[in-house]
């Protein structure tokens, strides 16, 4: 027996047979039944086509013919949602977008950390404050960041927030995306007023300034936004790590223009919750529920990798996520810290490439990179983050490999919540009023643009 035939059916519920790790404790099971329940019925977010378009972009990456750019928050939250903080975020990704496709010649793929991103893995069950115990902050799909016995108890009702929310976020970038804002004519529009104050103004205006005159001469040839839509659209997908296995499992849908009746397939399964999900660090376990799950659907799927992963166990993931060696199906978004990518990545890539794996390699510079300042704020160096980059370009390149992206946690907002940069952000101003994150440390919207700058010179 060959091992695709002694692989186990998969299901869509078939995960809940496997360990589970990082999934919360309900106490109403009967209420989280009903919830999911109600969720299957709903319509899905995204479709089973646009997953698959986005596959098609991702094995462009994986050939060294694109670059991914995917960005957002570190946990999404119902009191942050506001129409100006996603426009914002969009806005932010349009313009490290354009800096690295102008400078670099590259189309950029671009997938935000939006419209499902409010789960998040926690390194303790509990957390402790005066001597008093309460279930951890596990992002607003889950419970609430207060620090109240009612606040922390998981609640299924959120799910369902967490869906309108994910469907309103969806509606505007479409519109976004669709309907003119993300004219490459109205690219100086794009600069955020906090943004004009500091040194990359002058930098992006340099940029913007050349692309208006390629643009002029563009329409002096009657190619313009009215003629030629890619001038006026962008294509822009979501992402989100696929934390809570039931939302995941009830936005799951059976594509129908995938089945083959005659053979009795009646369509490849896809998770409509978003175009491109990732497993955590915390929830890769071989043989975990996580694994299960992604396993069976055929949206693209990331993969994270820190420090401690071996090469023997990457392959066992990768032979578990893409058997059929797929271009675009699977990314491997390492997160190794800035000190560890020298000597981490060499072995894995190494290995992945003498396997004759199709996989895109991207790097997440930011949870490597987290340290607690000196008053007590958790946050991440922008010159850390920077170097993770630079020495993670700098291993594929000895390698003769393809750096093919970038992961960030950023916002649009102008937030104090990263040190250092040309903004020359200290300790002491992450006390200042600023620092706004429920979770991680994000670069605010002037050091994500230096960060392009700086990247698409190194790339």
């Amino acid at each position: 027996m060959n091992a695709a035939m002694a692989t186990p059916k998969w299901t869509p519920q078939s995960w809940r047979e496997k360990p589970k790790h990082q999934l919360p404790n309900y106490p109403d099971q009967n209420r989280l039944a009903a919830i999911e329940a109600t969720l299957a019925s709903y319509p899905p977010l995204v479709f089973a086509g646009e997953a698959r378009q986005l596959k098609a972009k991702l094995a462009a990456v994986s050939e060294g013919k694109a670059f991914l750019l995917q960005g957002g928050d570190c946990a999404e939250s119902f009191g942050e949602f506001k129409a100006v903080t996603i426009r914002d975020t969009f806005r932010i990704l349009l313009q490290m977008a354009v800096v690295i496709t102008f400078q670099e010649k590259l189309p950029v793929v671009k997938v935000g950390r939006v419209a499902g991103q409010f789960a998040k893995p926690r390194s303790q069950d509990h957390e402790t404050r005066h001597g008093t115990s309460l279930p951890s902050y596990r992002g607003d799909i889950i419970n609430g960041y207060d620090f109240t016995p009612e606040q922390r108890i998981p609640d299924p009702e959120r799910m369902l927030r967490a869906y309108v929310q994910a469907a309103s976020t969806l509606n505007l970038l479409r519109a976004f995306a669709q309907g003119g804002y993300a004219d490459l004519q109205q690219v100086h529009a794009w600069n955020l007023d906090f943004v004009k104050k500091s040194k990359q103004a002058s930098r992006y205006d340099d940029v913007a300034q050349r692309l208006d005159e390629t643009l002029a001469f563009m329409n002096a040839m009657g190619i313009n936004s009215a003629t030629t839509p890619q001038i006026r659209e962008v294509e822009f997908y979501t992402s989100h790590e696929a934390l809570l296995l039931p939302y995941e499992q009830a936005l799951t849908r059976q594509d129908s223009t995938t089945a083959r009746l005659a053979e009795g397939y009646e369509g490849d399964w896809y998770d409509c919750s978003g175009h491109l999900l990732w497993i955590g660090e915390r929830t890769r376990q071989p043989d975990g529920a996580h694994l299960e799950f992604m396993r069976g659907i055929h949206n693209p799927i990331g993969l994270k990798c820190g420090p401690n992963i071996s090469p023997d166990e990457l392959m066992v993931l990768i032979d578990k996520l893409n058997p059929r060696n797929e271009a675009g199906r699977l990314t491997l978004i390492t997160r190794m810290g800035f000190d560890q990518v020298e000597k981490k990545l060499p072995a894995l890539v190494q290995r992945v490439q003498a396997e004759g794996r199709k996989v895109v390699w991207c790097c997440d510079p930011m949870h490597g990179n987290t340290i607690t300042s000196s008053n007590g704020y958790k946050t991440r160096p922008f010159q850390r983050i920077l170097d993770e980059v630079k020495n993670f370009k700098a291993v594929h390149r000895g390698l003769g490999t393809f750096a093919g992206g970038v992961h960030f946690e950023l916002t649009g907002k102008d937030v104090v919540e990263c040190i250092g940069g040309d903004q020359k952000i200290t300790d002491a101003h992450l006390a200042e009023g600023l620092y706004e994150t429920l979770c991680d440390p994000r670069l605010n919207a002037t050091q994500a643009l230096e960060l392009a700058f700086q990247i698409s010179e190194r790339i």
